[in-house]
């Protein structure tokens, strides 16, 4: 067996606009539903998810047969989940709440093996199709997406020092968890946050560094992978099952008078 290209990081890489969502339904059923849609790119989420290894498992391999590279985010900057999620088959992390360049230097090393970096060694995982994949060891630090989340305005200080680390792929704003910290909690979308963010966007994307976010407004999204962004997650599945049984109720509501 030979080890298979990742296309969402090759895409990063040649500015390719990418279309993700967020998967935070934490089941394999529903993860096999979304597969079949045909984004660019997901990202199972873990942080704010009732995930396990077991579910991220059962959610990758619904998403092996498909065109849409699974990322992972997991709950925290730890080496040890960071090795885990690679051995299952991982084919990149969304690192959450990276406030420094010391910070994503621990990021990459933690997805690397020595003598670059401190991921503990197994010949024998999911990653490397159980012993099977013979060219894994020389393919997979040039593959793996590594991405890093700016959810502060101490971190959005630090971008360019963050985005200056060698191995990171790409810088992911974190509009949400940016609002609260700038005393707007539950405005991810305000002008405010926005005129923050972006011009710190333009100017990592003018240096050669992929941005990404996720907003659940489809318009905004096409606006922003239109201009400075390049890998933008337009909505969350759970988001997505929330508003449509709303919306199938009301319409009912409705009919009935």
């Amino acid at each position: 067996m030979n080890y298979e290209p990742n296309s969402f990081t090759r895409a990063l890489r040649s500015s390719t606009p990418q279309v993700g969502l967020w998967v935070t339904s934490a089941n394999n059923f529903t993860a096999e539903v979304v597969a079949s849609t045909g984004f660019d790119w997901v990202v199972l989420d873990m942080e704010h998810a009732p995930s396990d290894m077991q579910t991220v498992l059962g959610q990758l391999q619904a998403f092996e047969a498909s065109a849409t590279t699974a990322l992972v985010r997991p709950v925290w900057n730890d080496p040890v989940e960071i090795k885990r999620l690679l051995d299952l088959g991982a084919r990149g992390l969304v690192v959450p709440m990276v406030q420094s360049a010391d910070e994503a230097a621990a990021v990459v090393s933690a997805m690397r093996y020595p003598p670059r970096g401190i991921r503990g060694f197994s010949g024998s995982t999911r990653a490397n199709g159980f012993g099977r994949v013979g060219d894994y060891l020389d393919h997979v630090e040039n593959e793996t997406t590594v991405i890093v989340q700016l959810e502060t305005r101490a971190a959005l200080e630090a971008a360019d020092e963050i985005a200056a680390v060698e191995g990171v792929d790409g810088v992911f704003f974190g509009p949400a968890d940016l609002a609260a910290d700038m005393g707007l909690l539950g405005r991810p979308l305000a002008d405010e946050v926005w005129n923050v963010i972006r011009p710190v966007a333009a100017r990592l994307t003018a240096g050669g560094m992929p941005v990404g976010t996720l907003v659940s407004n489809a318009d905004f999204a096409a606006e922003l992978l239109a201009a400075e962004f390049t890998f933008v997650a337009c909505g969350t599945d759970i988001g997505l099952l929330a508003r449509s049984s709303d919306a199938l109720l009301s319409s009912m509501r409705s009919a009935l008078g």
